[in-house]
């Protein structure tokens, strides 16, 4: 299992461009799915609308429900953010907030769907820009079948006032549904308080800090060249070592009963 997923608690403290950034310095294969009911920003945004047709989630929800035909569908919906490589690809999000009808019963489907795409050949982690947590029809079971989720927030007192309550909610829902421990973190983005204090005060872990870097932020929310020697890219770059070991100690935990259950050797 290797779902990343993003979240925040409320205005735009870098989601998307936290989860471009991560995707694009990144050394492991990625899908980059935007799961933000509010819209996905990407294709317009940073490619520039520069595709024929409509492509992403939405179309694949309405084939879902129309044909059950999301395994045969999938790969057709993506684009190659470094083609021809096919290491970095995007699932771009909805064009129309209001197709978020047709995806909202389909958010378990989806999670199941990129639960299983590390275990394909080649496989896939999937890093989900979820957007606001609240807005209606938030993808709830993407979060709760992520090995990792990062609670993007600035580090100032009202983003973090508002941070607090998510933590709370996230905390309190994963509890319910049993997600293992240590699955969430918070994910800083730009000047402010310190990373100590910040843990203490949310009592959660801090995983990282993304710099102010508005010229890179620029480039990955309007398009352009993304140089890799830029605060934010080294930052994001950075950000896959706590990531990695995150993910590694999760599949030790999961495996662990199991190798508990191993007879001894005769």
């Amino acid at each position: 299992m290797a779902i990343i997923a993003l979240v925040s608690a409320k205005g735009s403290p870098g989601v998307t461009t936290s989860a471009l950034a991560c995707a694009l310095a990144w050394h492991r294969r990625l899908v980059v799915a935007e799961c933000d009911p509010a819209g996905g920003s990407i294709l317009a945004g940073y490619l520039g609308g520069q595709l024929d047709g409509p492509r992403g989630i939405g179309e694949l929800a309405v084939g879902e429900l129309r044909d059950g035909n999301l395994e045969s569908a999938f790969w057709s919906q993506l684009v190659d953010l470094d083609a021809p490589r096919r290491e970095r690809l995007l699932l771009p999000g909805l064009v129309d907030p209001a197709q978020s009808g047709s995806v909202t019963p389909l958010w378990q489907r989806f999670a199941d769907y990129f639960d299983a795409l590390d275990r394909g050949t080649p496989g896939y982690d999937v890093l989900v820009d979820c957007g606001r947590l609240h807005v209606t029809g938030p993808p709830w079971p993407v979060l709760r079948a992520a090995s990792v989720v990062l609670l993007v927030t600035r580090a100032n007192l009202p983003d973090l006032s508002g941070t607090r309550a998510v933590v709370t909610a996230i905390e309190r829902d994963f509890a319910e549904h049993r997600v293992p421990p240590g699955t969430l973190r918070l994910l800083l983005v730009g000047d402010g308080h310190g990373r100590a204090d910040i843990s203490r005060a949310l009592k959660l872990p801090v995983i990282a800090r993304l710099p102010h870097d508005p010229r890179t932020a620029g480039v990955l929310a309007l398009g352009g060249t993304v140089r890799a020697g830029r605060p934010l890219m080294r930052a994001a770059a950075a950000l896959e070592v706590p990531i990695g070991a995150l993910l590694e100690r999760r599949r030790a935990r999961l495996a662990w009963p199991v190798q508990q259950g191993v007879p001894n050797a005769v």
